[in-house]
Formats: C-alpha cells, sequence, structure tokens
C-alpha cells in the first residue's frame, strides 16, 4: 500500500504545483526554462505513474475490503467512465461544446472517472486511488477556474463539429479501453 500512496502523492503532488506552489513553479521555469522544466515534470510523473500501477496492483492481491460494491454499480460505472472519456478527449478537441460550458473538461471527466469507480469498487487501494483522485480533481477544478475568472479568460467558439469530434474519439477511445485494454492492462472486464 506505501508505493501505492508513494505514486499517488509524486504523481498528484507534481499535478499540484499550480495549485499549491504556483510562485516555486514560475520561479522554476524562470530558472530552467520551459523545456527543462517540462521533462523534469515529464520524468517525475511518470515515475509516480508507475509506482501506482506496481502499487495497486500489489495492494489487489490483499485486498483490504472497506465495503461491498452491488453488482449493479458495474452497470452505473460503465456509462459515467463513457462520459468522462468524452470529457478528457474534449480537453484536446477543438472547441466544442463541452470546454465552452465547463472550461477545463478534462478535470471534470476526471471526477466523474473517480466517483464511477468508487461507485463500484470497495477495497482499501480503490477508496486511495481514486479517492485520491477524486480529491485532486476538485480542488484543481476549483483553482482552475478561479484563474480564469482572475484572468478574465472564457472559453468560447465552440463548434458541431468540434462537439462531435470529442463524442466520437472519447467514445471509440472507451470502447477500445472497456472491451479490450482495461482487461489487459488491469485484470478486469469491466463489462462482463
Amino acid at each position: 500500500m506505501l508505493i501505492l500512496i508513494l505514486g499517488l502523492v509524486i504523481f498528484l503532488g507534481l499535478h499540484s504545483a499550480r495549485v499549491v506552489a504556483e510562485g516555486w513553479r514560475s520561479t522554476q521555469i524562470a530558472k530552467y526554462g520551459e523545456g527543462r522544466w517540462k521533462g523534469l515534470y515529464s520524468l517525475g510523473s511518470l515515475i509516480g505513474f508507475a509506482l501506482i500501477v506496481w502499487g495497486y496492483s500489489l495492494a489487489r492481491k490483499a485486498p483490504v475490503l472497506l465495503w461491498n460494491a452491488p453488482d449493479w454499480t458495474r452497470h452505473l460505472a460503465a456509462p459515467l467512465v463513457l462520459i468522462a472519456f468524452i470529457l478528457v478527449a474534449a480537453a484536446y478537441s477543438p472547441p466544442n461544446h463541452f470546454r465552452s460550458a465547463l472550461g477545463h473538461p478534462m478535470l471534470v471527466g476526471t471526477k466523474v472517472w473517480a466517483i464511477a469507480h468508487l461507485f463500484a469498487n470497495g477495497t482499501l487501494a480503490d477508496l486511495l486511488l481514486f479517492g485520491g483522485f477524486l480529491a485532486w480533481a476538485v480542488v484543481t477544478y476549483r483553482n482552475a477556474r478561479v484563474r480564469d475568472r482572475l484572468a478574465d479568460v472564457s472559453y468560447t467558439g465552440a463548434t458541431v463539429g468540434g462537439t462531435a469530434v470529442s463524442i466520437v474519439a472519447g467514445s471509440v477511445a472507451w470502447a477500445l479501453f472497456a472491451f479490450y485494454l482495461h482487461a489487459l492492462l488491469i485484470g478486469v472486464r469491466p463489462l462482463g
């Protein structure tokens, strides 16, 4: 469990730098340059992610059950994760209605993904992993929206085409993951 926690601290800690240490982050970028900062940030994120995957797989071998998730929650999680995939795709798609409405659809997608997994899973490792990501996404989203208001940032120019790209790309990625990659990488078939 400690490896999972260490991975979460590293990964989510790095991804929280703008929230908790904006001044320090700006100083590091100025000191080392944006390219080097991004390289070190990416390396640290990759290390944190690898520790999360390793720690979660170890924790699943000796699960600490906190609650029994009813079977129907798996059926609720699947469409919620589809929505999450579409929202994450919207963050990288051409201007779309999701970004116009939410500002930061990837963070909202992360919240939906985490909630879906908390519904369907009931171990301590699940609570740490998905609860950690949920708490991070809530705080980071709030911070990003405050920054947007202070900087008078708006997300306009949404197009039907951009929205369609988000929906198609997110749906295809979800189907690939739900029907193939989740079982291959996680060892669980979410749809049976």
